[in-house]
Parts: structure tokens; C-alpha cells; sequence
């Protein structure tokens, strides 16, 4: 395992630069905040943690990374989450999967160019799946036609989180509709600006939109934003998909142990009989068994981080991270909602800023749903584990 208890002075650096810098009620404050405002904060918080050194932990120092080792990299996500750091939700595609693809397949020239804009506040998303290729990626049917020195795109993606406020996209075309499924895919680079690219946000359950459309019709992308070889795009995209099971996976971890602790100040708030939902036994055990999952979790995330020193990735084994953390925390707002009561079943639009951490437990309950769909439904993530974990074999009509 990770050599932690040997950075305790480094940790206490961290610590400190977040006590200092992490904003007090910055979530009251922005509970209602606009896309604007949510954008404004986002990249007002970028620039404080690109001063402290503490904005791209995982990326190399070439890139405008720390050099961080990997228990250093372990130790900032921690303690970001301890201090309720606010959630880089509008650069996580640029900060995880665009950094991914980019250190994969991407040219010196793409490197140069897209790295430090990232740095400097631009936002991404991901146009993978489609309406008929959503678990299988890889019947995606958006059509790239090389044009001269332009690919001309038309096709439909959907889920695509934070197309509204995107500057760029990593888009998934078809170029050779021949070719097997996973052979005929090339890998681009999408200017949200370029014309023929239409978002259309889809309105969910807790009243965000942050699920999007993408309408693609006669879109030009230049052949200098393909990345890899034409027809090559499925390899890089594994890449991209494998960039969110590193180090970050270790800020869930601790962002949901600041679920347990608000499911505990509910509790000692919420009247039960003559006493409070807190004295109740049921009640304080089920608290002491999510606490002891999240402890569980963290261990599992620990060990996913340590496998990337050891293989230079993240292996299958992180499909079970994903599988036990998204599961916990749907469980955990559930119970939310149970001790809350009537009262948490209100209509309200839940803080894209705050998170799925807001305390608002019928709609974190609600978010917490997209959690077991995003990033890989909790389906598929069961045969990953049960192939590649287990070995267990595939069924006929699977291959």
C-alpha cells in the first residue's frame, strides 16, 4: 500500500493551505447560483489552487502539474475533501479525460496548445454516447467524412455533462462504416463554437440540466484536431475512459465520508418520538455501518492508486470501486431521506456547485441515481468484474 504515514509533514502543508484558502460558506453563498456565477467560482477557485501549486496533482510537471509523486498526488485529494474544498465540476472531463487523451495519442502541437488553456479556465465535455449506443459505445453511428483538410460530421450524442457552459469536446466518429465496430472509430477534437453544433440541455429530476444533447449537422473539424490515426479512435478512447480511475477516485472516497457527516448532524437535529433520530439504535447503527463502508472505500480506492505504481494503470479492479462507491452513496441518501422525512420531499433546483453533497436529501437522493449510470452503468461494470476479475467465462451471445 501507499507509504502515507511517511508524508506527515507534507500533509500538514496541505492542510494548512487549505484552511487558509478554502472559502468560508462558499456553498450557501452559491446554492442558486447561475451557470454564469457557477463558471465565474469554478475558475476563481482554479487560479487559487494553480497559485498554491494543488490544481492538477496528477498531471506531469511538464504539463503544469506539481511533480507530485503518487502519495503526495493521494494526500492533496485528501485533504481538499477534508476541508470541503468546492468540487471542480465544470474541469473534470478537461482536468481527467482530456489530460488522459491528450498524454495518450495526442500530437506535441495538440499538447502545447490545449494544455495550458485548460489551466487557464477552458472547459470541456464528452461526446461518446448516442440514443442507440449508449452501453455499447462501440455502435456509436455519428458519420466523419474527410473533406480536404476537414472532416465533415453529422450524427446525435447524448449525456454529454456540461455541454451548456463546454468551450471544447472529445468527440467519437464513425469513418469507415465498413470496418468492425471498434476498427472504423476516429478520435477528434470539437470546437463548441464551430457552426452546426446545436446543445439542447435535458431537464433532470433534481431541476439542473446538466445533461445535454449534441445535434451535429455539416460540423468542419480540421484534420490537425484528430487525435491518433484515422480509424484508430477506439484505443485512445479507452484511455480517455480509464483517465477518471486514478488518483481523484481517492477525493470520492473523501467526499463521501462528508456524506456520514451530514447524515450525522441530521440525525442530532431531526426529532424522534421524545428524543432525536440520533438516540435511536437502529438509527446510530446503520450510521456506524455506512461510516465503516466509507472506511472500506477508502481502503479500495487505496488500493487502486497502488496499483497504478505497480502496472502504470488502473486495472479492472476499479470497476469495483466504482460498483461499491456509487451503490453506498445512493444507500446512504436514501437513508437520508428516511430520517428526514416528509419535510426533504420539497421542489427546489439543487446547486450544481455544491454537489450531490448538498444536504437537500431527496434530490441528492435523486442525483445519486446518475452515479450508478454515469462513467459506465453499474450493469456493465458487473461484467467487467466478473470477465476480467473473476474470469469467469462470457456468455456466447457476448462474443
Amino acid at each position: 500500500m501507499l507509504e502515507l504515514d511517511e508524508l506527515a509533514g507534507f500533509r500538514r502543508t496541505v492542510r494548512e493551505w487549505a484552511e487558509a484558502h478554502v472559502p468560508t460558506g462558499w456553498e450557501a453563498k452559491y446554492e442558486n447560483a447561475s451557470e454564469a456565477e457557477f463558471l465565474e467560482f469554478q475558475r476563481w477557485w482554479l487560479r487559487e489552487l494553480r497559485e498554491g501549486g494543488y490544481a492538477v496533482p496528477h498531471w506531469a510537471a511538464e504539463d503544469g502539474g506539481g511533480g507530485y509523486t503518487l502519495a503526495e498526488q493521494v494526500v492533496i485529494f485528501e485533504e481538499l475533501a477534508r476541508a470541503k474544498a468546492p468540487g471542480m465540476r465544470a474541469f473534470f472531463v478537461a482536468f481527467n479525460h482530456t489530460y488522459g487523451t491528450l498524454r495518450e495519442g495526442g500530437t506535441p502541437e495538440q499538447q502545447a496548445r490545449f494544455l495550458p488553456a485548460i489551466l487557464d479556465g477552458q472547459t470541456w465535455c464528452q461526446g461518446f454516447s448516442e440514443p442507440g449506443a449508449g452501453s455499447d459505445l462501440a455502435s456509436l453511428r455519428t458519420r466523419a467524412v474527410l473533406d480536404g483538410d476537414h472532416y465533415v460530421v453529422n450524427g446525435q450524442k447524448i449525456w454529454s455533462s456540461g455541454a451548456t457552459r463546454a468551450d471544447m469536446c472529445l468527440l467519437l466518429t464513425r469513418t469507415d462504416p465498413a470496418a468492425p465496430k471498434r476498427k472504423g472509430i476516429t478520435f477528434l477534437l470539437l470546437d463548441m463554437k464551430t457552426p452546426g453544433v446545436e446543445v439542447r440541455p435535458i431537464k433532470q429530476a433534481t431541476g439542473n440540466s446538466e445533461f445535454c444533447e449534441l445535434f451535429l449537422t455539416d460540423v468542419r473539424i480540421p484534420v490537425e484536431n484528430r487525435v491518433g490515426e484515422e480509424n484508430q479512435g477506439w484505443r485512445i478512447a479507452q484511455a480517455t475512459l480509464s483517465s477518471e480511475r486514478g488518483p481523484t477516485i481517492l477525493e470520492l472516497a473523501e467526499r463521501l465520508r462528508k456524506a456520514v457527516d451530514l447524515l450525522v448532524d441530521l440525525a442530532t437535529e431531526t426529532p424522534l418520538g421524545s428524543g432525536r433520530a440520533i438516540d435511536d439504535p437502529v438509527v446510530r447503527e446503520a450510521i456506524a455501518e455506512y461510516d465503516t463502508k466509507v472506511h472500506i472505500l477508502r481502503l479500495l480506492c487505496r488500493k487502486v492508486v497502488t496499483d497504478l505504481i505497480a502496472k502504470g494503470g488502473a486495472g479492472p479492479e476499479a470497476s469495483i470501486v466504482k460498483l461499491y462507491y456509487s451503490e453506498l452513496l445512493q444507500s446512504i441518501m436514501r437513508f437520508g431521506v428516511e430520517i428526514a422525512g416528509p419535510g426533504t420531499h420539497r421542489f427546489a433546483t439543487k446547486s450544481q456547485v455544491v454537489g450531490w453533497e448538498s444536504g437537500a436529501w431527496m434530490l441528492d437522493y435523486l442525483d445519486s441515481w446518475g452515479w450508478t449510470i454515469g462513467g459506465g452503468t453499474n450493469e456493465i461494470q458487473r461484467t467487467v468484474v466478473g470477465e476480467r476479475v473473476l474470469g469467469l467465462p462470457r456468455e456466447p451471445s457476448a462474443t
